[in-house]
């Protein structure tokens, strides 16, 4: 089983930033992509960022050239860089792995538990 575990998120005026963290414990071999999504209120569930393993990355549209997405292996952690921030960047943003637990090549997808970002105007 794996635990992801976020902090970083808060209230920030707009123009602010903030550091999201992410960091994966349990039963790990490898992680492959790790990634950010939000949603914001009302809305749906929607991507924000991603970066594989070979630390390739993609990003929304609507955060391009403000937020970026890094990963440090040997603390399991993915981070989300965000400046410039928006009021629309209000949401409550998750973390996913896809995740090897042993040698055997399966993965699984995990979810940790959301944090609340709130930018104000």
């Amino acid at each position: 089983q794996v635990q992801l575990v976020e902090s970083g998120g808060g209230l920030v005026q707009a123009g602010g930033t903030l550091r999201l963290s992410c960091t994966a414990s349990g039963t790990i071999f490898s992680i492959n992509r790790m990634g950010w999504y939000r949603q914001p209120p009302g809305k749906q569930r929607e991507l924000v960022a991603t970066i594989t393993s070979g630390e390739a990355t993609n990003y929304a549209d609507s955060v391009k050239g403000r937020f970026t997405i890094s990963r440090d292996n040997a603390k399991n952690t993915v981070y989300l860089q965000m400046n410039s921030l928006k009021p629309e960047d209000t949401a409550v943003y998750y973390c996913n792995s896809v995740v090897q637990p042993t040698s055997e090549r399966y993965e699984f997808l995990y979810w940790g538990q959301g944090t609340q970002v709130t930018v104000s105007s």
